[in-house]
Formats: structure tokens, sequence, C-alpha cells
């Protein structure tokens, strides 16, 4: 391809929701006149259609940027840019009823630091200049609990692969997630991407049959703020486990 072509938008299978039940008022506002301006730049193949790379600089002006995949409702989102207000965020939802949420939240709580892409984070991820995250989050991710749908999952190499040309060697990676079998193709994927493990992974976890175990991860980080899916998965006696991980 000459420097000239532009780039082919590739086949990329979306497997889950991308609307819930029917918007309110107040949600339609919000996307209407919140959403463009909370936009981190052209991501979408459409208005960047050569795929050019964000400009990190003039968007953020020089400030850390952390990014979280699939934020759901935007309480651990909100929390973090109230609890660091001199870090900026983006968020990545493709759920418009999420979007919404989150975006209700930002306007009535006057958080002004973070970003949304209302989409795919696979496109959002061929965007961002490399090395320009200094943090990332997948909390509760969706499960894919069948053996046949794994290949769905963020943890795998299609997702972990431009998630750590994204990433600042040394940046924190961090999942949270109540589904032992997520626990393991976690622990099995997210190294081959070039992650170092920040805990021990319990001798008593069986691979084969992997099954709730206590151990390092069983400590919540300490800026964590407990979603209502994790007090869900708890009140229905799933364990929380936080796996952190380092970009080499």
């Amino acid at each position: 391809m000459s420097e000239n072509d532009t780039p082919e938008q590739p086949w990329r299978n979306f497997y889950g929701r991308r609307h819930g039940k029917t918007l309110n008022k107040a949600q339609k506002e919000y996307l209407r006149e919140d959403l463009p301006g909370r936009l981190p730049g052209p991501v979408g193949w459409e208005e960047n259609p050569d795929r050019e790379p964000l400009d990190m600089e003039t968007r953020f002006k020089g400030k850390p940027v952390w990014l979280e995949v699939g934020f759901g409702g935007g309480e651990h989102l909100a929390h973090m840019a109230q609890t660091y207000p001199d870090v900026e965020f983006i968020g990545c939802e493709p759920f418009v009823n999420g979007v919404a949420m989150l975006l209700g939240k930002l306007r009535r709580e006057k958080i002004p630091n973070v970003s949304v892409h209302p989409g795919d984070a696979r496109d959002l991820m061929d965007v961002l200049p490399e090395g320009s995250i200094s943090k990332a989050f997948l909390l509760y991710p969706d499960p894919w609990p069948k053996s046949k749908h794994h290949r769905r999952r963020f943890v795998t190499q299609e997702h972990l692969e431009p998630l750590h040309r994204a990433l600042k060697p040394g940046s924190e990676f961090r999942v949270a997630t109540d589904i032992p079998d997520y626990v393991r193709q976690t622990v099995e994927e997210v190294p081959q991407a070039g992650f170092e493990p920040l805990f021990e992974v319990p001798a008593a976890f069986d691979f084969d049959d992997p099954q709730p175990v206590s151990g390092d991860w069983d400590t919540p980080w300490a800026d964590w703020l407990s979603t209502r899916y994790e007090q869900k998965a708890l009140r229905e006696g799933r364990k929380p486990h936080y796996l952190t991980y380092r970009r080499i």
C-alpha cells in the first residue's frame, strides 16, 4: 500500500448489546448536547478514514491519560476522575444506555476530565498513539461463559496487542472479574501480550477446572469503587478477583 492509499476498514464482528431500554428525555439530551464535546477526537472510520493518530497533546494538554475499556454505567470512571483531577480519562463503551448514564453523572457532578468513545474499543486503539496511555482498566467485562465464545473475550491477543502498544512501558493494567474461567484465560493470555503479573497465582488454582481460590487477587485496589455489578456478584455468591499487570 502506498502512502497515499487509505487503509481498508477491517471486518470486525461485534458481540453484545448496543441499545437497551428506551432512553428517557434527559438521557437523549445528554447524548445530543454533551457527547460531542466529550469525544476524544476523530476515532471512527468515517471521520478518520486514514486512521491518523489522535492529537493527544492538543486534546489533553500533556496530562497523563488513563483508559477504561467497557465502563458500563460509569460509576468507577466517574469516581476515578474525581479522585485524580490532574489525570485525563478516556472511557470506551458501545452500549448507548451506559454512555447516557455516564454523561448524566458527569454533568450533575461537574466532572471535566473524562472523554467518551461510544463504540468499539478496537477502533479507538487503532488511533491511539504508541505509548500514549498511562494506565488501563478492564473491569467486570462480559464473561462470554460458553467455551465456543471465549474468543470474544477482551483478554485475547486481538485486543491485548493493540492495548500493549498504546500503553507506556511500565504502566499498569488492572483487570477485575468474578468469573474463575475469565481469571484462567486472563492469567494465560495477558503475559503473552507483554504484561508482567504483579500477583502470584495460588498453587491451588486449577487451570483445568477453575474455581474460586483465595490469594493475592482477593484485595481490591486502594482507590477501588465497588460498582453495582460487583455488589450484584457478591449478593449472588460470586468471588471478585483483582488482577494487576505491568506493561513490559
